[in-house]
């Protein structure tokens, strides 16, 4: 679970931009944001933690390390009860959508409807809703701030039991540069019940990780 909900993550951290309560222009201003904001690179440092499947006790906790280069290139380094990982990625999800059409048919693919969309309000902020009509609470759809950018995300998740409803909430959002935000808390529901909390600690633009850090072969290797 941790890992799809990692997946979704790639798709969804970027700013968002001008409100429209049409989905093609909201998504269009939030492409257009994104390209002004410089974004090539990305290195976080974050905890997570797993839960019960009641939703309420801890199972396990972890430290990662990740690093996203466009083009298409992704290292998560994670340690799990002293257990270290290394991930990584190149090509596919691992680069940002900069077209609005790529993304509405990522999000399509996900089963949202890009011809649904409304205004709502959350903590006072306006929201435009792209997927879901207004009471609709179970459908795939994505929450959209017009400063903080993606700020909800909800699918339909196949798993061995049977289909269950993942809504993702991004909050705690701050301002890095160029009018980039980044969501420093990020919570994983499933059918109503949290399953993994991811607290960041810190996120640096542009650092200019080395391409070595994305050399398969040396990981292969062991170096």
């Amino acid at each position: 679970m941790r890992g799809r909900v990692a997946a979704l993550l790639v798709l969804l951290l970027a700013p968002a931009a001008a409100l429209a309560s049409d989905a093609t222009r909201a998504v269009e201003a939030f492409v257009a944001r994104l390209a002004g904001a410089s974004v090539m690179e990305l290195a976080l440092e974050q905890s997570f933690t797993l839960y019960h499947p009641d939703g309420r006790h801890p199972q396990s906790t972890g430290e990662q390390r990740l690093w996203f280069k466009i083009p298409q290139r992704q290292r998560i380094e994670e340690v799990v009860e002293g257990r270290r990982k290394v991930r990584l990625v190149v090509g596919d999800r691992a680069s940002f959508r900069r077209n609005a059409a790529d993304l509405l048919a990522e999000w399509r693919a996900l089963g949202v409807r890009d011809d649904v969309s409304h205004v709502t309000r959350v903590n006072g902020r306006a929201i435009t809703v792209i997927g879901a009509a207004p009471g609709e609470r179970s459908v795939p759809a994505v929450w959209l701030d017009s400063e903080h950018g993606v700020v909800r995300f909800i699918r339909r998740e196949r798993l061995p039991r049977g289909e269950a409803l993942l809504d993702l909430t991004l909050s705690e959002h701050r301002l890095l540069a160029n009018g980039f935000a980044f969501p420093y808390r990020q919570e994983a529901f499933l059918d109503g019940k949290l399953v993994l909390l991811v607290v960041v600690r810190s996120v640096t633009l542009n650092a200019g990780a080395p391409d070595e850090l994305f050399d398969v072969d040396a990981l292969r290797q062991g170096r």
